[in-house]
């Protein structure tokens, strides 16, 4: 499926890419707001407008801005995240790829939605970080990656080749603005959120183990030999 002779940069998305998207699923349609009701005081029904408030905000920055809806609901984001943190977890066969292209491609940069405040929690319970060249967050460009500006703020800050990039991602929204930018390889997720249903992206690729695109017949390390992978 992919020429890996064929590609300089791999281009990984964070939430539902690498890590289930579950936690982030839970959190915002039902740890939150059950928490928002609860700390404020509210009737039950107050659950619903959070969601909907929520989901209100989607695709902007606004939406993956911990510090924003800190403020818009009167709530520490980040506390009640480490009230779930268990939930936070890689997917599949995530570090097994990430351990492949560490070893065998030169340039692996997390574009993510998530911001620095998100990347701060998620970050040292993964380990995702060992595996990664650079880390560039739509917040630090100002620019959400459904829209065209993230890509050439991406360009300047990490220089590219589109006709030579691998890029995976959930959203198709989001594959969509890559391929506009002109990015040769994309791929989807089949089941971001483990316990949710397969999504089917039309007109994108979707991956369910990063192992499908791999070379085969490839020697295992060491460590991932000795089982302790």
């Amino acid at each position: 499926m992919i020429d890996w002779r064929a590609i300089d940069t791999v281009l990984l998305d964070m939430d539902g890419t690498l890590l289930d998207l579950h936690f982030d699923s839970h959190f915002w349609l039902e740890h939150l707001p059950r928490r928002y009701v609860e700390l404020h005081r509210l009737d039950e029904a107050t659950q619903e407008e959070v969601r909907s408030r929520v989901l209100h905000e989607k695709g902007t920055l606004n939406w993956y801005s911990l510090a924003y809806w800190s403020r818009e609901l009167d709530v520490d984001i980040v506390a009640l995240k480490r009230e779930i943190q268990h939930l936070i977890g890689l997917r599949g066969d995530a570090l097994d790829f990430l351990k492949w292209l560490r070893r065998a491609h030169p340039r692996v940069v997390l574009a993510t939605n998530a911001d620095r405040e998100s990347l701060e929690l998620k970050l040292p319970l993964t380990g995702l970080e060992a595996y990664l060249d650079a880390i560039v967050s739509s917040a630090d460009l100002g620019v959400p990656k459904e829209e065209q500006g993230f890509w050439f703020a991406l360009q300047e800050v990490e220089p590219f080749d589109p006709s030579r990039t691998l890029f995976i991602d959930d959203n198709p929204s989001v594959l969509e603005s890559a391929r506009e930018f002109g990015i040769r390889y994309l791929l989807g997720i089949k089941q971001p959120d483990s316990t949710r249903p397969e999504k089917d992206l039309e007109e994108f690729i979707a991956l369910d183990r990063f192992a499908a695109i791999l070379p085969g017949n490839l020697p295992p390390t060491a460590e991932e030999g000795s089982g302790h992978g």
